[in-house]
């Protein structure tokens, strides 16, 4: 049941109108108040809004005063999302927000939604997490004007070996080549790709590895709105059968065949 009380952060999906949720889309279509992420939210799915319900381009705006309309808003009695691209729970500042809205006794919910790397790896028909490669997947994004902690820097993740994704770096795609190949781990050989607006109707799929990644994408010029993907499990040479379903395997559910 939606509450006009309660503050939502709703996630929107990585951009095809048909990857958002149903619960997503039904705030949508009742919202009074829409703060959308206007620089990356596909404007085709605010055909789901009601035609008198007012619209706001986060992309114009400070968070002060998003956090003002959506506390004021839902203090007259109007039910106020915040319409973020992907999912809320990635990159999406909800944290800054939601305890400020709290602190004046507002009632806050998250509704999730299709992240870009899940739509990333939909569009390559490719599975993330590969028995005998890797069962680990780190999400990240390459420091620039946003600081990261020196344990989390591109050449200490790279050390894992494992899926590595970048939001927000295609436009040092250099540097993220460069650090990852410090690591030790990784090699020219590595299996990289960039996919450019998922699910988009201009979407851009850029495949190669760490040594022709690079000019690959800046061939294609692709400076934005894009998640880097590095990692053996893009294109495994080799990988072991699940367990789960091998008929010689027993669990809660089956028993093996022999």
């Amino acid at each position: 049941m939606i509450d006009p009380g309660t503050v939502y952060f709703v996630g929107s999906g990585p951009g095809d109108p048909d990857l958002i949720t149903l619960r997503a889309k039904e705030l949508v279509e009742t919202a009074d108040v829409i703060v959308y992420s206007g620089s990356l939210l596909n404007p085709e799915i605010l055909k789901y809004a009601k035609k008198n319900a007012e619209l706001i381009d986060a992309a114009l705006i400070d968070r002060e005063r998003i956090y003002e309309i959506l506390r004021d808003s839902t203090k007259e009695g109007k039910l106020a999302i915040r319409f973020h691209d992907g999912d809320p729970a990635i990159f999406s500042t909800i944290r800054e927000q939601i305890d400020k809205l709290e602190k004046d006794h507002l009632q806050c919910k998250v509704v999730p939604g299709i992240t870009a790397l899940l739509a990333a790896a939909s569009e390559l028909n490719t599975e993330l997490t590969v028995p005998g490669i890797t069962q680990t997947i780190i999400i990240t994004r390459a420091e620039l004007r946003t600081p990261v902690p020196d344990r989390e820097s591109i050449v200490e993740l790279g050390r894992h070996g494992a899926t590595i994704a970048f939001y927000l770096s295609i436009h040092l795609i250099s540097e993220v080549v460069n650090e990852l190949l410090k690591g030790g781990i990784y090699n020219i050989e590595t299996p990289a790709a960039v996919v450019f607006r998922a699910t988009w109707k201009d979407q851009k799929i850029i495949r190669g590895n760490l040594g022709n990644i690079v000019s690959k994408t800046k061939e294609a010029k692709i400076t934005k709105t894009a998640v880097v993907i590095v990692g053996e499990a893009l294109a495994p040479r080799r990988y072991e059968f699940s367990k789960v379903y091998d008929p010689d395997f027993t669990h809660g559910f089956r028993k093996a065949a022999n």
